[in-house]
């Protein structure tokens, strides 16, 4: 017997009794997910230094990652997303395709488009990987998408050139193989499986949960905690609990105090709390919201923290929020939607994903009616093109479907024409100006 056959007898013979004493001191059987779950078995490896247990749903409590997590997600979801067909020059929206249903409308009969683009870039978001298990009609068309927890992922395995996923299910695990499943990793080196960036950022996240720990206790514990309390004489263990239960009933919590302090017995109190100013709490605790937009690629001000910001930089910001945050998961998701939904047949045929990014613009009025006047001033969208962004009815105009110039807002069909009439002439000279010129110097003469 090798050193590699013990090692592997050693692993299985350690597995196997944590199992088993797992089953006999929780009662828990070998298919229970609970049996599984590393963030039970193995807490010191979910814990952070400052002490708090850090995972994938503990993170979630605490706000700013919240609110980061709900943000790039959201804003994801909510962006259109069309199956576009490029012919030549030329595109359009393939909204007879079921793919296109899939993806625009509903995932499957119980999910929205939008909630199952949320879950899956919330999962990218937090595990690090998004999962989802296609089905397919006949004619091998994905028809229906279902969201898989990561938790629910195993393992993942090259098998004679082919990936194949194990997934558990309930009792039991499956192999679904990639043809089966929507698998979007984020970063990893390998190029396969994303890193968890709640795992990566556990420090951080773990001080910003801690600091709202230790402000809850201060404050729970009442706004003045840790004094001292010295009697003259020795209490027996019976006075000392109960002189404890007392002050304690009577002047430990928020809602205690500041409360007038009976003193008896030669009782003597010394308060030896820090103030929150003194050791810096609220300034630490605000520092924290900018470290979690650094993990995240958002801008401060999106995570509500507006301390460094002004009304002349936000629109800027708003431009950094959408290139360096937004764009780059865009791109991820577009590709890997082409790559693992489109059939080759398909691709062959030019189709493709795009979200379409005005979609930004629609909580700003004012920014979308600019944006449309420069397009349609520009000469690069017909008005007609702009009521459909606008989910309006085109205009039974038909110069609403023409291009315009800006030099008098002509249809490009006839700035040949308007150029050919007006090519070699010259504005005549204004007559009353010719008449009235000379008497004009005349009298400036005079004056001299």
């Amino acid at each position: 017997m090798n050193i590699f056959t013990k090692a592997n007898l050693l692993a299985w013979y350690v597995g196997h009794q944590i199992k088993q004493g797992a089953k006999r001191v929780f009662n828990l059987s070998l298919t229970d997910p609970k049996s599984w779950d590393h963030s039970l078995w193995n807490p010191r490896g979910s814990q952070s230094l400052s002490g708090e247990i850090v995972t994938e749903e503990t993170a979630l409590t605490y706000s700013a990652v919240w609110n980061a997590v709900t943000l790039i997600s959201g804003t994801v979801s909510t962006l259109p997303l069309h199956l576009m067909q490029r012919t030549g020059k030329s595109k359009q929206i393939v909204a007879e395709k079921s793919l296109y249903q899939v993806m625009h409308d509903r995932w499957n009969p119980y999910m929205t488009a939008e909630i199952g683009r949320a879950v899956m870039q919330a999962h990218i978001l937090t595990w690090g990987n998004g999962y989802a298990e296609k089905v397919k009609n006949g004619y091998g068309e994905v028809v229906e998408l279902w969201p898989i927890p990561p938790n629910k992922v195993n393992d993942i395995q090259m098998i004679e050139g082919k990936l194949w996923y194990e997934i558990r299910v309930e009792k039991e695990t499956k192999w679904l193989s990639r043809e089966q499943i929507l698998h979007i990793p984020g970063l990893g080196f390998d190029g396969f499986v994303g890193y968890s960036p709640i795992a990566m950022a556990r420090k951080s996240i773990g001080l910003g949960m801690a600091m709202e720990t230790f402000g809850s206790h201060y404050f729970g514990q009442g706004t003045h905690p840790g004094v001292i309390v010295s009697h003259p004489g020795q209490l027996n263990a019976e006075s000392h609990k109960n002189l404890k239960a007392s002050l304690t009933e009577s002047y430990s919590g928020l809602g205690q105090s500041h409360r007038l302090m009976l003193l008896e017995d030669g009782l003597k109190i010394e308060n030896i709390g820090i103030p929150p100013e003194d050791s810096q709490f609220l300034e630490s605790r605000q520092f924290q919201i900018p470290e979690i937009a650094r993990w995240f690629n958002l801008p401060p001000h999106k995570l509500k923290d507006l301390t460094k910001s002004s009304f002349n930089n936000i629109e800027s910001e708003q431009l950094s929020f959408y290139g360096d945050c937004i764009l780059l998961w865009l791109v991820r998701l577009e590709q890997n939607y082409n790559m693992q939904l489109l059939s080759p047949r398909e691709q062959k045929e030019s189709l493709y994903f795009k979200h379409a990014v005005e979609g930004i613009l629609r909580a700003d009025s004012k920014s979308r009616s600019e944006f449309y006047k420069n397009a349609i001033g520009s000469g690069w969208m017909t008005p007609n093109e702009a009521r459909a962004l606008e989910d309006m009815n085109p205009s039974k105009d038909l110069l609403a479907d023409e291009l315009w110039m800006p030099t008098g807002l002509i249809p490009m069909s006839k700035f040949e024409e308007y150029l050919s009439k007006n090519q070699g002439k010259q504005p005549e000279p204004d007559q009353k100006q010719i008449k009235e010129e000379p008497k004009a110097r005349l009298k400036l003469l005079e004056r001299k």
